[in-house]
């Protein structure tokens, strides 16, 4: 147990019936605002423990989604308010999934959530060493054997639910032979999945976690830390609660599917007789319009489904922060959503919610157009350029103006045009009046058409000098402003605008004979190659966010080259889950 002393953390340090007075102050003024921050402050309260040390223990085999961010919100940010410390701990006791590309890209996720382990970055495998002693002392006190059953059999003795397991033919080993076979199963004298180390608990339990799980399997594989060292892996039941108690984590915070698993945590830790950190469960997140399976996510990474982990697309941390989504939206919404004791499914329209009232306070306004339409104003001085003031974010001030250049010939979009306007349609027509944005009037009064399809490819104008500004001098009222860009000035980039990757809230919502990629949206993805932007984007450095008047908020993405920039859309104006509020009257 040398890791646990040289920690420091012994039974008798962390259960001081008074408690520090730093942790005793942030618990006094806590709020007890859910049920896992009510009971630390219980266990506070009665000295159960006189400090607060959670962690996050991401296994690294896949990149983290959205539900590790409220883990990690949940874990760092109890820590934080307790004054307290939080741990980032790898679980890598399967190598065969696990890679040091995992472990780099959950580190940058946690860092760019804006949370940080400082010095307390751990593995499962620092731990190997101890994780064996101590299953020889469960060997030592007849805790533990070993079974020479295959995976097949093991799971065909273990039972059902409603019947009792039966107890395998080795079950019955002595000590002595027990040792000698462990023993043997490191120094690699045995194929892999010959034998494995098992809990000697009880086959009759109406717990099926209990019915002597396996503790090590033989696995010839390199691990991306301790390479060809071990050929036998601790499982990750076996390694979990140890190391939680080696690190002297008081509250180990899991999602409810770890519910059932807290009995065997306890049971090692009490045969052991090592510090025992209490675990609380709460449920995990799920989202509509998504999947969060790591097996599922990997599955559609690896059929070409996606563009790869971080695709927008994807729920992933990486993915969301390629989309434009900031640490800071992702933090709110974790903390709007809360924690639970039951399963449930969040609305993904509160987390667009969230960015969206994150990027309009702190995104910068420009104009932009995606289906450029071109417009003559035929009485505006040919080879004149006049720079017309546009606000950068008209909720916040200090952000600014700048000088939006404007000509002739501009671009529209296509949709701010109709040749014959619909019922309730407001925006250009012929004969009718616009203004466009921190412009002037214009009044169309004729388009050129393609010959051949009849298309509009030009609309012309007239402007009023008089409205600079977008304002008449004689009183007179427009229906509808719209957006533009200098056709001599603008830049061009590729503009891509992502939708829900499922088509249904429910993903796994499909006929008998599907499954949940019968719901993949084939309209997920679409590339607009030649958009139209203000030149005040030239340059505009990677991952940065921008509001595109009228169309959403948008961000650089990493493909981008100084020839040419790559936008993402990362969300729409339209706020669904401020139309449910109201609805609700909220």
């Amino acid at each position: 147990m040398a890791e646990f002393k040289e920690n420091g953390l012994s039974e008798t340090n962390v259960t001081k019936p008074q408690g520090s007075e730093k942790t005793r102050c942030c618990a006094e003024n806590a709020q007890g605002t859910d049920f896992i921050r009510e009971a630390i402050i219980e266990d506070l309260r009665t000295g159960r423990y006189d400090r607060v040390h959670t962690r996050f223990p991401p296994e690294p085999n896949g990149y983290l989604h959205i539900g590790h961010a409220k883990s990690i919100c949940l874990n760092f940010g109890i820590a934080q308010e307790f004054g307290g410390k939080c741990n980032l701990r790898f679980d890598d006791t399967n190598p065969t999934k696990e890679d040091v590309e995992y472990v780099e890209a959950i580190k940058e996720d946690i860092r760019w959530l804006g949370f940080d382990w400082e010095d307390r970055c751990y593995y499962a495998s620092d731990y190997f060493e101890q994780l064996y002693q101590w299953a020889e002392e469960l060997i030592k006190k007849g805790k533990a054997y070993v079974c020479d059953l295959s995976p097949d059999e093991v799971r065909e003795y273990r039972g059902t639910l409603t019947e009792p397991g039966r107890e395998s033919p080795y079950r019955n080993r002595s000590v002595e032979e027990n040792l000698d076979l462990f023993r043997r199963m490191r120094a690699g004298e045995f194929p892999d999945g010959s034998r494995t180390l098992r809990a000697k608990i009880d086959m009759a339990h109406p717990n099926l976690n209990m019915r002597d799980p396996v503790m090590y399997r033989i696995i010839r594989a390199t691990h991306h830390r301790t390479g060809d060292k071990w050929c036998i892996y601790p499982t990750y039941d076996w390694a979990h609660g140890q190391s939680d108690s080696i690190e002297g984590i008081t509250h180990s915070i899991c999602t409810l599917e770890f519910e059932n698993h807290r009995p065997l945590y306890e049971w090692f830790i009490k045969e052991l007789g090592i510090f025992a950190p209490r675990q609380i469960e709460f449920a995990r997140l799920n989202l509509t319009y998504t999947v969060m399976s790591k097996r599922r996510l990997l599955q559609l990474v690896q059929e070409g489904v996606v563009r790869g982990w971080d695709d927008p697309r994807m729920p992933t941390i990486c993915g969301l922060r390629r989309r434009g989504y900031t640490p800071a939206a992702i933090r709110d919404f974790c903390q709007r959503i809360g924690v639970s004791k039951y399963d449930g499914v969040v609305d993904i329209s509160l987390l667009e919610h969230c960015i969206r009232e994150d990027l309009n306070k702190h995104a910068p306004r420009v104009m932009a157009v995606l289906r450029p339409l071109k417009l003559v104003i035929d009485n505006y001085p040919e080879g004149q350029v006049e720079y017309l003031e546009a606000v950068n974010n008209p909720e916040d001030p200090s952000m600014g103006t700048r000088q939006v250049p404007f000509s002739k010939v501009l671009y529209i979009e296509q949709d701010d045009f109709r040749e014959v306007p619909p019922p309730k349609y407001y925006r250009l027509a012929p004969g009718r009046e616009v203004r466009l944005r921190w412009g002037y009037f214009v009044r169309c009064t004729h388009v050129v058409k393609d010959p051949q399809t009849g298309e509009v490819i030009e609309v012309h104008c007239t402007y009023d000098p008089e409205t600079r500004g977008g304002n008449a001098p004689d009183g007179r009222k427009v229906k509808a402003t719209i957006h533009w860009v200098s056709a001599m000035h603008c830049i061009e980039a590729e503009v891509r605008l992502y939708d829900y990757l499922f088509t249904k809230p429910d993903p796994d919502d499909v006929p008998e004979g599907l499954d949940w990629r019968a719901n993949l949206n084939p309209n997920s993805l679409e590339i607009i190659p030649n958009a139209k932007l203000e030149q005040s984007l030239a340059g505009a450095p990677v991952g940065s966010r921008y509001q595109f008047e009228r169309l959403g908020y948008f961000c650089v993405d990493p493909d981008s080259t100084p020839e040419k920039l790559v936008f993402n859309r990362t969300v729409t104006l339209k706020d669904t889950w401020a139309k449910i509020q109201q609805k609700m009257g909220s």
